[in-house]
């Protein structure tokens, strides 16, 4: 694997650095920043880590979390430093997402939703005050889904909840409303449609009820988020002859103000991440990429899911933070983990207004 060269420079001087591709050449386009913190390992070698989600702790932000999957064997839950908090060896989860303010048992909680591989099923847990997570899920969920994979989930406006999911190869998407049935949690299918061929990353809008959706060899989809959004859409980028590198992946949104932000996408082929505007047509502002850090933190390549959040967590990530896959975790070389890059770094590096 061609791994990012090594500048172990300012932020201004990294602007002089590559990405270093698969093909061996930079990309000059692509403006190099690094990680402040990375995960432990997780414990399965090979190809095992995917998809994180981050939890932002309700009154202490800097005892915030990393829910990431173990798709050998779970999930795994990392504090701000990247340490291993809680583990849950619940089975083959590959994608991972939350959202807040769930009605259950007389409270709120975050409810975080996964695919199983193993049982083909969708995993809901409930996460309390302290940030640990609680199997929740009305029993068994099944998808009906030959090997469950990508998901998202989406709050509307009017306060449902609902579940993304999609079936492997297929590109085939599942979408079911969450239900509170006493203290546990269901799910109802309403809605499902085709993308064409594979698709792992997504991720919704819950401000302007948008479903982004990564079709791994083809490029970024807008569709509605609503159960009666139907399978219309609309082409964000490509990657016949657009700004992504097959395949296209993960997918997280950056939230200001009103319909403000930024859209992210992982372009897995050229080891980099696309931005663009959250509004409008969501259009193309460039790219980043991460490289070596001078404490030593090994760059990212093969980046299968990512998040983001624009809350303040603290003094180490006061802007909010970027979360990434890495998918040759080699410094030292280890099992696959994840990243955590300052969103100022991003925004500096981009050039980005403040929202």
């Amino acid at each position: 694997m061609q791994r990012s060269i090594p500048c172990l420079l300012s932020l201004t001087l990294l602007a002089g650095c590559g990405i270093t591709q698969d093909n061996g050449l930079p990309s000059k386009a692509a403006k190099p920043v690094f990680a402040s913190v990375e995960t432990e390992p997780v414990a399965s070698v090979n190809d095992a880590a995917d998809d994180p989600a981050i939890w932002v702790h309700p009154t202490d932000p800097s005892r915030s979390l990393i829910i990431g999957t173990d798709k050998k064997n779970g999930l795994d839950v990392h504090d701000l430093a990247g340490k291993r908090v809680q583990s849950l060896p619940d089975g083959r989860m590959n994608n991972v997402d939350l959202r807040y303010g769930f009605s259950l048992s007389g409270g709120e909680v975050a409810i975080v939703a996964a695919t199983n591989r193993t049982d083909q099923t969708l995993a809901l847990y409930a996460v309390d005050a302290n940030g640990r997570l609680s199997n929740v899920a009305d029993g068994k969920i099944p998808t009906g889904m030959a090997d469950p994979y990508g998901l998202c989930m989406y709050r509307s406006a009017a306060g449902e909840y609902f579940v993304f999911a999609n079936d492997g190869d297929s590109g085939h998407f599942k979408q079911w409303q969450l239900e509170a049935r006493g203290e546990r949690v269901g799910a109802r299918l309403v809605r499902e449609f085709g993308v064409g061929s594979q698709a792992e990353g997504c991720a919704a809008d819950d401000g302007t009820g948008v479903l982004y959706v990564a079709e791994e060899d083809v490029g970024l989809w807008r569709y509605s988020a609503a159960p009666n959004g139907g399978s219309d859409r609309t082409s964000v980028d490509t990657v016949a002859d657009g700004n992504l590198t097959a395949d296209a992946e993960g997918v997280a949104i950056f939230y200001g103000a009103g319909e403000s932000g930024y859209l992210l996408v992982s372009s897995q082929g050229s080891n980099e991440y696309n931005v663009y505007h959250r509004d409008g047509d969501n259009k193309f502002i460039g790219k980043f990429g991460i490289v070596q850090s001078p404490e030593g933190i090994d760059g990212t390549s093969d980046t299968d899911g990512i998040d983001v959040t624009s809350a303040s967590l603290g003094s180490a990530f006061p802007q909010g933070v970027f979360v990434a896959q890495d998918g040759k975790n080699t410094s030292p070389s280890a099992a696959q983990n994840f990243k955590l890059v300052p969103w100022e770094r991003i925004a500096e590096a981009l050039q980005l207004a403040p929202l």
